[in-house]
């Protein structure tokens, strides 16, 4: 829950930021879609992390449920709010935010098993 929270309230930021960098310069989407992309592996990644130190054990897995349940809110605020699916483009991205929250959750386990190690 924290590592889905962390991601959504990074997101909300983000979009916030940009869409003040939109409004008011003369920037266009086009010129920082990769930014927002890297952004949102960041965000993604750091959800994992936050997930997998929690939790202490199977990394992978809470950091992918991380993942899949981003990505599932996405699909149904897409899909209810403006009704279409996700298209071959944004599945591959949706594929890789599952792929990078899970390498964050087992890179969060790992750093919170070390620690903990260390402290004993």
């Amino acid at each position: 829950m924290y590592g889905l929270f962390f991601v959504f309230a990074f997101a909300v930021i983000c979009s916030l930021i940009f869409a003040f960098i939109l409004r008011f310069t003369s920037a266009r989407e086009g010129s920082v879609q990769y930014v927002i992309t890297a952004l949102s592996f960041i965000g993604l990644f750091g959800g994992g992390f936050l997930s997998g130190g929690k939790r202490k054990e199977k990394g992978w897995l809470i950091g992918g449920l991380t993942g899949l349940i981003y990505s599932l809110v996405v699909f149904l605020f897409q899909y209810l709010g403006y009704d279409r699916l996700f298209d071959a483009e944004q599945v591959i991205y949706h594929t890789c935010y599952t792929l990078i929250a899970m390498m964050g959750g087992i890179l969060g386990v790992n750093i919170a098993t070390n620690n903990s190690r260390r402290s004993v």
